[in-house]
């Protein structure tokens, strides 16, 4: 009796030992800014696309670059929406991060409504409002460049702050000023004038970034996080700017009366960067002498997140 008494706790034992142990998900923690960049991300919460392939995602908002870079740079956050300016400006900085895909939101250089400027090639000898050696500096300069101008043709105004030079452009306090939306939307709802976009001139200024670490403790969160991702651009792809107006306006900022003006951008699910807007802004950056002239960005992508055709 006593031996059949052991074998029967020994049964029981084995059989404890052997349930299934349910998988504690790792929270992967993403940081954004209100920028057409982070629209699929909200889409993907909304539906619940995030909790459909497993992932906790933690997505954190921030209304200064400066205050995300930090929190990036201190491991508060795992990834974020990043320009490439930004990114390569850190990996150069010592930074271990690695570019995993490209985003779909452009710039558009604008002009107020009274500035009687129609084209990039009428900005000679005018003001144009910079963020000093910030995408917004490089878009700006892509732009002349396209129509063979330069810096030393205009006269940069430092402003740092997009409502700000958003705001001098309106009362021709300068004469221009490249935007993201929904400043975009908003300016031209204004009168403002767009001259050019980097759609326009075929570069792609944006995408996201994770830390090395990151991506070696938490491999799996990140790819499941990729597919909540696409899903929620294809479903943007198949939807009306109505559908998703509560995104546009709770989580990126657009007036509810502009709404229906808004243009969203071609999103694609992720894909990498093309080498030539990477190259280009390596180029500018060193042109700057922002970042060392023997920086080759060799290691800064990983694109094993990304589905290969």
């Amino acid at each position: 009796m006593k031996n059949l008494l052991l074998f029967a706790v020994l049964c029981l034992l084995l059989l404890i030992s052997c349930k299934p142990v349910k998988k504690e998900t790792t929270e992967l923690r993403v940081g954004v800014m209100s920028s057409m960049d982070y629209v699929p991300l909200a889409v993907a919460r909304e539906n619940g696309l995030f909790d459909k392939y497993g992932v906790k995602v933690d997505i954190q908002k921030f209304y200064s670059a400066n205050d995300r870079d930090a929190a990036f740079q201190s491991g508060n956050i795992d990834g974020t929406v990043i320009d490439y300016t930004g990114a390569i400006l850190q990996k150069a900085g010592g930074v271990d991060l690695k570019i995993t895909s490209a985003c779909n939101a452009t710039f558009c250089m604008m002009t107020g409504p009274q500035s009687g400027i129609i084209r990039i090639a009428d900005l000679q000898g005018k003001k144009i409002a910079v963020s000093r050696h910030t995408v917004i500096d490089f878009c700006t300069e892509m732009a002349l460049s396209a129509t063979g101008l330069t810096s030393s043709d205009v006269e940069k105004q430092e402003v740092n702050k997009i409502p700000i030079r958003l705001e001098m452009m309106m009362k021709g306090q300068t004469d221009a000023t490249a935007l993201p939306d929904p400043f975009i939307t908003i300016a031209a709802a204004k009168g403002a004038k767009t001259l050019v976009s980097m759609d326009d001139l075929g570069y792609v200024v944006t995408g996201f970034i994770f830390k090395a670490d990151a991506i070696r403790q938490k491999d799996a969160e990140i790819k499941a996080f990729y597919q909540a991702y696409n899903e929620a651009v294809e479903y943007i792809q198949t939807h009306t700017v109505e559908d998703i107006r509560s995104v546009l306006v709770n989580d990126i900022g657009f007036p509810e009366d502009l709404v229906v003006s808004v243009r969203l951008p071609a999103y694609t699910p992720a894909a990498m960067p093309a080498e030539k807007d990477i190259q280009s802004t390596i180029d500018w950056l060193k042109e700057k002498g922002l970042i060392p002239a023997g920086f080759s960005g060799h290691d800064l992508m990983d694109n094993h997140y990304i589905s290969q055709p």
